[in-house]
């Protein structure tokens, strides 16, 4: 398993848009993939999952991921997060 933290700079957090996009990239990976933010967990690969965590601009959160391209995904999902842009 490998663990990764990012901070959301993007405007609006992880709402809609960019959790679509957050969704669409997480689907792409074999490996289980998920963020961690406030003490909660949620699997990437669900867009109901990443938009109940709440998360808003600034918020520093934990990606995780498990599996065959575990390092991929957690580098990829990361660099997503980090230039997701309003």
């Amino acid at each position: 398993m490998i663990s990764k933290e990012v901070v959301v700079n993007n405007g609006t957090g992880l709402h809609a848009r960019p959790a679509t996009l957050l969704v669409k990239k997480a689907s792409s990976f074999k490996s289980d993939v998920s963020i961690e933010f406030n003490g909660k967990k949620a699997n990437v690969k669900s867009l109901i999952g990443v938009l109940s965590l709440g998360v808003t601009k600034g918020a520093k959160i934990t990606v995780l991921a498990s599996g065959d391209d575990e390092a991929l995904a957690a580098e990829e999902i990361v660099n997503l997060i980090a230039n997701l842009e309003d």
